[in-house]
């Protein structure tokens, strides 16, 4: 558990799924045109939601509002995990690396959300 921050932008969490987002934009442009309005923006959308949600449940107050947040980032990042799954399925993009990142997000995310608990609101 790092240090505690007062900024979400100094988090390295978020920093690495910031990272992550720009990397799914930045893929998903190679998408085919008939993917705008499913895939890309599915994935799109997922992906944003799980620093998103970092972000909103990052200053509050009560365990439990931090709590709610971070667990809907988690079930984000699961979709986004599918998601990177149907991209290789259809054989848009190797995921590989991505899914890499995203297996590391997970952790780093888990052990916050775990840290949360075990240092009663101190995060």
């Amino acid at each position: 558990m790092e240090e505690k921050s007062k900024c979400f932008e100094n988090v390295k969490l978020w920093q690495k799924a910031h990272k992550f987002v720009l990397d799914i934009y930045k893929i998903t442009k190679q998408f085919p045109r008939e993917e705008l309005y499913g895939l890309t923006s599915q994935i799109r959308r997922a992906s944003v939601s799980i620093t998103a949600n970092f972000v909103e449940g990052f200053k509050k107050k009560s365990i439990s509002d931090k709590a709610r947040y971070y667990n809907i980032a988690q079930g984000s990042l699961n979709e986004t995990k599918y998601y990177l799954r149907l991209v290789k399925d259809l054989e848009y993009y190797d995921t590989t690396e991505l899914n890499n990142e995203l297996e590391e997000i997970a952790k780093m995310l888990e052990a916050y959300t775990n840290a949360l608990f075990r240092n009663n609101n101190k995060i």
